[in-house]
């Protein structure tokens, strides 16, 4: 079986992996801080941003979207397994890190609702003004 997509996961996993150690290392925290979050993250962002550039085949798009299912809860059954006590015996600015992670997401999820809805809406209005055919 071919598996498509492979490669832009890999990619992702890797830098946000890499992003969360050294944003673990500059906060004084022995634990990869938000490696997942900035991973899924990115991965989001690249299959949008290639997908409106036409980069990605239509096989690839539909193996993103597999492994973009089963990304989540692998990785965060994953991500369970780490010591969180370690991270909380880091001191109260791992606890602040991650309270803050967490608000700013709450912002920017509506922000990129409003995006998706807007070009939702855009189709929406582009097939109500086609001609009806009686």
């Amino acid at each position: 079986m071919v598996i498509y997509g492979v490669g832009l996961l890999s990619f992702a996993f890797l830098v946000g992996q890499i992003l969360g150690d050294m944003l673990g290392k500059v906060i004084g925290v022995k634990a990869n801080v938000g490696g997942v979050g900035i991973s899924i993250f990115l991965l989001l962002i690249l299959i949008e941003y290639l997908t409106k550039k036409g980069k990605l085949e239509i096989k690839t798009q539909e193996g993103l979207k597999f492994w973009g299912a089963m990304y989540i809860p692998i990785v965060v059954a994953m991500a369970a397994q780490q010591n969180v006590m370690a991270a909380i015996k880091g001191g109260p600015i791992a606890l602040l890190a991650g309270v803050i992670t967490v608000i700013v997401m709450f912002l920017i999820i509506p922000l990129l609702a409003k995006v998706g809805n807007k070009d939702a809406n855009d189709e929406f209005e582009e097939m109500e003004t086609e001609p009806k055919i009686s």
